[in-house]
């Protein structure tokens, strides 16, 4: 946790998840943007987790575990959480590596085609 500074709610999310699950791969989205909720609302938001903790367990199972660490989130206000839970083996069968950044959203640096 980090201490001496106020966590928003994407930081409080990965950081519980973190202190409770040993995870291989943690990513947390704030997903508020997208739906009709106010500027900063800080309601909805995606995990994508994979840890051998989630080995042998249903997805109900898994769900149920991220879900009971994050029901001070909802108490909290957190409307909405979309969880992808996976283990080490399903997450590479399932993607083998991580995927390629979007491009920029601003172009190219150089007008000319880039060579490798």
């Amino acid at each position: 946790m980090k201490i001496g500074k106020i966590l928003n709610r994407r930081e409080r999310i990965e950081d519980t998840l973190a202190q409770h699950l040993d995870l291989l791969h943690l990513d947390v989205q704030d997903e508020s943007h997208g739906h009709n909720v106010p500027e900063g609302a800080e309601s909805h938001f995606k995990v994508v987790a994979v840890s051998e903790e989630f080995v042998g367990k249903r997805r109900i199972q898994r769900h149920r575990v991220i879900n009971e660490l994050m029901a001070e989130e909802f108490e909290q206000g957190m409307h909405a959480l979309a969880i992808h839970v996976y283990t080490e083996d399903e997450w590479r069968q399932r993607f083998n590596q991580a995927p390629m950044s979007p491009p920029c959203a601003g172009g190219e640096k150089s007008g000319g085609s880039a060579s490798i």
